[in-house]
């Protein structure tokens, strides 16, 4: 890793977080590390993150839909990450076949082609026939991929606390990014995950014709084999739009907006990576969804937050956003009314005020938002990051397949659910319901516990803990001045004793005395010093 930073002009980060030794001993081996790059530094990030393997470029996907923690210029260009990596041979996959299957796997399959129909980073594709005729594709873990994703997250966790040392303004904790992204990785690792999410995603569009998500094989998925049913189509990255008919790309492009607005705004799990690779056109404008290892979730507390964040912005109710903010950003009440972030949030909402819902650009809005909220260095969810990810991407996708189609009129009644569902008349009424019940069950409760409480105070088996916070310094203090006290008036007196012996000594011609007076002087200096020592040590703590 350290001659990868080195060779592409990173020695300087190394020496930042402590590793400079490394790096100079490296130059003594590999030469001289290049000077200064012409090439911009995002660009020479990704190069790196390339060249160091699977769980780099891995990291680096993930960041790229996280503009809350990096700039948006780096996660753009993080976008075109590279995945696509030579395929392993047949022979190993196959291996890897039948340490999951044994003895089922000629039972399993008719037959299996050798040439991958795909290859990444972490996983490569094959087409495949089941014993039934069932055309499937199955997606195998690289051989030896876990071993590889675990040693390279135990660096990415010594780096990331290193870097947390040496860097203290970030505005967010490097280990908890990584720790977030090891929960990322593991559930890409978890082929049986990626079925589970699909199984999920394919049961909301059971009505739905338009939109397709491939059929799971279970009794051919593991954890480290994935068996899909095989979708014929064109992928979107092959696709001309110009070589299309008005009407199939006005379909194709509903079908696919309205299909992740209803799983962002309405169902609550959605597909997070809706890019031009992972979406098939078919026959008639219809579209299917593939490679759903990516999902995100949105509860029903967070769904509220977004629905006040758009009724507060296109009503230009500063105090409302504000309260959102806090909310999605954990932030102390004191930090809410910093002026800065209260004048980037107001400059957002002056943007978008008075503006009517079939024409409100929600993916502009919350790009914008959350955007005010990085330069701030607020720190944001990444369930909300993924569903910003989701809809701005698949917001680009229609304006590249048609761009005149309607997009904010067409997204206009998912809004609009989303905010009635806030505060409609029955939701209203149904959040008053609950806390009347909440009272209720309250007042039910409270003679019972009045009488528990009572007979503790018959008891005298009653009492009251306070914890003292913050107050161990204020003691240590008050000890050490009490002992000051008592080292002074010690002090005082020997020194005063010492005198009166000596002056004593020198009229009586008594050499004893003399001594005496000597050694209460010595005592005294041993006192001053050893009472010099104490207090600077406290200073010190």
């Amino acid at each position: 890793m350290l001659e990868v930073l080195a060779r592409h002009g990173f020695a300087d980060f190394a020496e930042q977080i402590g590793l400079g030794g490394l790096i100079e001993k490296g130059k003594e081996i590999l030469g001289a590390a290049p000077g200064p790059s012409e090439v911009p530094r995002r660009v020479r990030v990704r190069t790196v993150l390339e060249e160091l393997g699977p769980t780099y470029v891995k990291l680096g996907q993930v960041l790229s839909t996280r503009p809350d923690l990096i700039p948006l210029e780096w996660a753009e260009e993080f976008k075109s990450l590279q995945n696509g990596v030579p395929g392993v041979e047949f022979e190993e996959i196959e291996k890897i076949l039948e340490k999951e299957f044994g003895s089922r796997l000629h039972k399993l399959f008719r037959s299996i082609q050798k040439k991958p129909l795909a290859a990444a980073s972490i996983a490569q594709v094959h087409r495949a026939v089941l014993h039934d005729g069932a055309r499937i594709v199955l997606k195998v873990l690289r051989p030896g991929i876990r071993d590889v994703v675990e040693a390279d997250m135990e660096i990415l966790r010594q780096l990331a606390e290193i870097a947390e040392g040496h860097f203290k303004d970030l505005g967010y904790s490097p280990t908890a990014v990584v720790d977030e992204f090891a929960r990322e990785i593991a559930k890409e690792l978890d082929l049986a995950h990626e079925g589970r999410s699909t199984d999920r995603l394919r049961s909301f569009f059971e009505d739905d014709h338009e939109v397709v998500f491939a059929k799971v094989y279970w009794e051919a998925t593991t954890p480290s084999v994935l068996a899909l049913q095989e979708i014929r189509g064109k992928v979107f990255t092959n696709l001309k739009p110009e070589s299309l008919d008005d009407e199939t790309r006005r379909r194709l492009v509903e079908n696919g907006t309205r299909a992740v607005f209803r799983q962002c705004l309405e169902l609550g799990f959605f597909h997070a990576d809706p890019h031009p690779g992972n979406l098939i056109a078919l026959p008639k404008g219809r579209i299917a969804f593939i490679d759903c290892g990516m999902t995100g979730e949105i509860d029903a507390r967070t769904a509220r937050q977004l629905a006040d964040l758009v009724s507060g912005v296109v009503g230009g109710d500063l105090d409302r956003v504000m309260e959102v903010v806090g909310a999605l950003g954990d932030l102390p009440a004191e930090k809410l009314e910093d002026r800065a972030l209260r004048n980037d949030v107001n400059t957002i909402i002056s943007q978008f005020q008075d503006t009517s819902l079939d024409q409100l650009d929600l993916g502009k809005l919350l790009s914008d938002f959350f955007g005010a909220l990085r330069a701030n260095r607020i720190h944001c969810p990444a369930d909300l990051m993924f569903l910003i990810k989701a809809l701005t991407t698949i917001e680009s996708v229609g304006r590249w397949l048609d761009p005149t189609f309607p997009l904010a009129e067409f997204v206009r009644p998912f809004v609009e659910k989303l905010v009635e569902k806030r505060y409609s008349f029955s939701a209203l009424r149904g959040r008053a319901q609950k806390s009347l019940l909440s009272y209720l069950e309250l007042a039910e409760d409270l003679p019972a516990e009045l009488r528990s409480l009572l007979t503790q105070v018959r008891r005298n088996r009653f009492a009251i803990n306070i914890e003292h916070r913050g107050l161990a310094r204020l003691t240590r203090t008050i000890e050490h001045a009490s002992r000051n006290i008592s080292f002074a008036l010690i002090i005082s007196a020997m020194l005063v004793g010492s005198s009166i012996l000596i002056l004593a000594a020198r009229n009586a011609g008594m050499g004893a005395l003399t001594a005496i007076g000597v050694a209460g002087f010595v005592a005294s200096v041993v006192l001053v010093l050893a009472m010099v020592w104490t207090n600077r040590r406290l200073k010190d703590e």
